[in-house]
């Protein structure tokens, strides 16, 4: 489904439903044990992120690609949350049964609950993890996994992916497919939870472009984990929505949808290739015509303000249409 984003009211409460499921997540991770009904509450920041994404698939990626590469605020639920969004989009993309799905998707919304306020901590600091903190991060998914038993989780596959989100079950000529489904979902975890940490901003660095995150998981990766970078780059492209790009004639512009080919997304140019802010974005398709996308862009390169209604309202097609 293509959503259509007509005014400033209709960008504002859309942002809105994102940033009310992301707070609300936050408080959840936060402080787990005043949440009554936990597992209740996790299926509904489930079902809430599910309304949203089939809203309009593009325009959730694009308000979720802003808010991780722009805001240090609530890293931990904006991470979960963005692994989350793509957690079920590989799910889709690998067919997985709805148990495995739902088990990964909440995992992917809680596995670091154990080390949620050093996990915010860190992306605040401008140095390397102390030791005290490399022995939380070591010792987070079993953590993670006794909270939330203690909290009424008894889903297996949702413990067992938080478990094993860290260890590697690359073995040669295995396909994913013959992987038991606990590290099938696990490994699944682990790419994308590297993926996010990628594009995400620190103190101590600036976030990697995502088409930089997905090359460096899709050479570094092997066997199993390798299948899913490739998967991952299917399902959200090599520069996702809400990411930029320069194109070959020097402009740059934010990425509006994805296409059929990973490396050819819709975009609307917003600098021109003097510098100089477009006042109007000039929306281009480059799957069929120049020009190409050239390389990604870090948002530190666009420091003007974006107007992102303008830009999603004229990305919007001109009436509700079934897509993905």
């Amino acid at each position: 489904m293509s959503l259509i984003v007509a005014s400033q009211d209709e960008y504002e409460d859309l942002l809105g439903l994102w940033s009310d499921l992301e707070s609300g997540l936050a408080m959840l991770l936060a402080h787990p044990g005043s949440v009554q009904e936990f597992t209740p509450r996790v299926l509904q920041y489930d079902r809430w992120m599910q309304d949203l994404l089939g809203l309009d698939a593009d325009v959730g990626l694009y308000l979720l690609f802003q808010l991780a590469t722009h805001s240090l605020v609530g890293y931990s639920a904006s991470h979960a949350l963005v692994c989350a969004v793509l957690c079920d989009l590989l799910a889709v993309d690998f067919a997985l049964p709805r148990d495995q799905r739902d088990s990964l998707v909440r995992a992917a919304l809680t596995m670091n609950i154990a080390m949620t306020e050093m996990q915010n901590d860190m992306a605040r600091q401008t140095g390397r993890p102390s030791v005290k903190q490399q022995a939380v991060i070591d010792a987070h998914p079993t953590q993670s996994v006794q909270l939330l038993r203690d909290r009424g989780v008894d889903d297996a596959l949702w413990l067992e992916a938080v478990q094993y989100h860290h260890e590697s079950f690359d073995r040669p000529n295995v396909p994913l497919s013959m992987l038991v489904p606990s590290q099938r979902l696990a490994c699944m975890l682990q790419v994308v939870d590297r993926y996010a940490a990628m594009i995400s901003p620190r103190e101590s660095r600036e976030g990697r472009s995502a088409a930089q995150s997905a090359q460096d998981i899709l050479q570094g990766s092997a066997s199993q984990s390798g299948a899913v970078g490739q998967a991952l780059v299917r399902v959200v492209g090599l520069s996702p929505p809400g990411t930029f790009v320069q194109l070959d004639d020097f402009r740059i512009a934010i990425v509006t949808r994805r296409s059929k080919t990973v490396n050819q997304p819709d975009v609307a140019v917003v600098r021109q290739f003097d510098g100089a802010p477009v006042r109007v974005p000039e929306l281009l398709q480059t799957d069929q015509r120049q020009p190409d996308i050239q390389a990604a862009v870090l948002p530190s390169a666009v420091p003007e303000r974006i107007n992102h209604h303008l830009i999603l309202q004229l990305s919007s097609p001109p009436g509700p249409v079934s897509g993905e």
